[in-house]
C-alpha cells in the first residue's frame, strides 16, 4: 500500500518571519486527512529569517526532533542545554514531565531551514533528556544510515518510541533497499531533491506512506537528501 502527499498539498503558516509548510494538521492549519502517520504526528517544513524565532514555550510528553537543511539553530531549554544545530546534526529533545525551550535562528544574516518533527513517546511522564549528535553526509552517501532508534544502536540518538529514522544522500545511479518487517510501515520525506520509490517520482517536501511491502526500493534521481520512518503504531 502506498499513499503520497506532494508538497502542494502541504499546509502552510506564513507570518514576518517565519515560512512553515505542515506535512500533518498543525497549529492552524487542520485537514481531517492529514493527522500524522502511525505514530508520526508532525513534520513540519520551517524557514526562519535571520535572527528570528520562536521564543521560550513549553512542550510535554513529545519526542521532538530538530533537523537543519541549511543555516544554523540556536537551542536553549529550561534543562540547562544550550548548543547550535547546523547540517549533519541531529537533535531530539524528550519533553517528559515538561520542558520550556526556545528555538532562534543563529545568523543575523542569512536564513535557517530545518524540519521540526514530532512523535509521542512510548509512555508519558519520562525524565526530559536532550541528545546532539553529528552524522557526516559522506557517511549517507547512496545509503540509509540510522540516525535514530530505541535502543541507539550503531551511534543513533534514543527515541523514547518504537520508531527508527534513517537518512541518506542519493543521486543517478545510486539506491538503497530498506526492509519492512510485517505489521511496521514506513513514512519517506523528500528534504531536497528527487527520488524514485515504487514507480513514482518524489521531490522535495513530498512524502510518502508505505505498508504490506517486504522491502523498499529508494532510486535516486537528481541529488537528493531523504529522511526515512520505521514506524510501530
Amino acid at each position: 500500500m502506498y499513499a503520497m502527499v506532494k508538497n502542494t498539498a502541504r499546509g502552510t503558516t506564513r507570518i514576518g518571519w517565519l515560512n512553515s509548510k505542515h506535512t500533518f494538521s498543525f497549529g492552524g492549519y487542520y485537514n481531517p486527512n492529514a493527522m500524522g502517520y502511525r505514530s508520526l504526528r508532525v513534520i513540519n517544513d520551517d524557514r526562519v529569517a535571520p535572527g528570528a524565532g520562536f521564543p521560550t514555550h513549553p512542550h510535554r510528553d513529545m519526542e521532538i526532533i530538530s533537523y537543519v537543511i541549511e543555516g544554523a539553530l540556536e537551542h536553549k531549554d529550561s534543562m540547562g542545554t544550550g548548543s547550535v544545530i547546523e547540517p549533519g546534526d541531529i537533535q531530539i529533545m524528550s519533553a517528559g514531565t515538561g520542558v520550556t525551550h526556545s528555538e532562534y535562528n543563529a545568523s543575523k544574516t542569512e536564513p535557517v531551514h530545518f524540519l521540526q518533527i514530532w512523535l509521542p513517546p512510548s509512555r508519558q511522564g519520562l525524565e526530559p533528556g536532550y541528545q546532539q549528535r553529528r552524522f557526516e553526509p559522506k557517511d549517507r552517501r547512496g545509503r540509509l544510515a540510522l540516525l535514530a532508534s530505541p535502543d541507539g544502536r550503531d551511534g543513533s540518538v534514543v527515541i523514547h518510541r518504537d520508531a527508527e529514522l534513517w537518512g541518506g544522500f542519493f543521486d543517478v545511479g545510486e539506491h538503497a533497499t530498506h526492509e519492512l518487517a510485517p505489521g511496521r510501515g514506513v513514512w519517506i520525506h523528500v528534504v531536497r531533491g528527487s527520488i524514485e520509490v515504487a514507480g513514482q517520482i518524489l521531490s522535495e517536501g513530498d512524502g510518502m506512506a508505505i505498508e504490506d511491502e517486504p522491502s523498499i526500493d529508494i532510486q535516486g534521481v537528481d541529488d537528493a537528501e531523504i529522511i526515512l520512518f520505521d514506524l510501530d503504531q
